[in-house]
């Protein structure tokens, strides 16, 4: 499984308590392929200074291993906040190796594991849950919220909207401070994009 962590100056690393864990769904987890997403985490740590983990994944076990190493084993990486998500599918269910799975199979596997944490989704997918869905999923997982886009890709990536809400997270930890500040400075490119947060 290819994992890759974002390495800072080591001075920078002991004070940076912010990190980002990446999951990303692929077709073939044994590629050296650089991604999309692998640069934006790079840019970020660069950039701002947010350290990240980045991983592959292309089954839902592949997946339900990589958040399980970093719920249970990931001690030097316990603080992050954010999972995200750079994987397809439709509006309320991803998809690995054409295989969909709902939001709510994907709550009952990480029943309870999720606890504080946020998952952002980037707009690989559209996200899209009734109000029952995110309180089954938000209520069954621990998770403080999930957030993503109403609007499909349509060639316009949400990667920069997505690097300016991890950077919006390492200044306010309070998610609706954040999200107001968010459509503040991004107010076109959020409403474009449609973006929303369930909480």
């Amino acid at each position: 499984m290819l994992e890759k962590r974002q390495q800072l100056p080591q001075e920078q690393f002991i004070d940076t308590d912010y990190f980002i864990y990446c999951l990303e769904g692929v077709h073939e987890i044994e590629t050296d392929k650089f991604t999309e997403a692998q640069e934006n985490l790079e840019q970020l740590a660069l950039n701002y200074g947010i350290a990240s983990i980045y991983k592959t994944c292309d089954t839902i076990e592949g997946l339900e291993d990589s958040l399980n190493a970093l719920v249970l084993d990931d001690h030097n990486f316990k603080d992050y906040e954010i999972i995200y998500f750079v994987i397809t599918g439709e509006a309320n269910s991803i998809c690995l190796n054409d295989y969909h799975y709902s939001f709510q199979e994907i709550a009952e596997i990480f029943e309870g594991r999720l606890k504080g944490k946020i998952l952002h989704f980037s707009n690989a997918k559209i996200l899209d849950l009734d109000e029952e869905e995110a309180q089954y999923f938000l209520d069954i997982t621990g998770a403080k919220g999930v957030s993503g886009y109403g609007n499909e890709f349509n060639g316009i990536s949400s990667s920069n909207l997505d690097i300016a809400l991890f950077n919006l997270f390492k200044e306010d930890d309070n998610m609706l401070d954040v999200v107001e500040e968010l459509h503040q400075r991004h107010y076109n490119v959020c409403k474009l994009l449609d973006f929303r947060l369930y909480y």
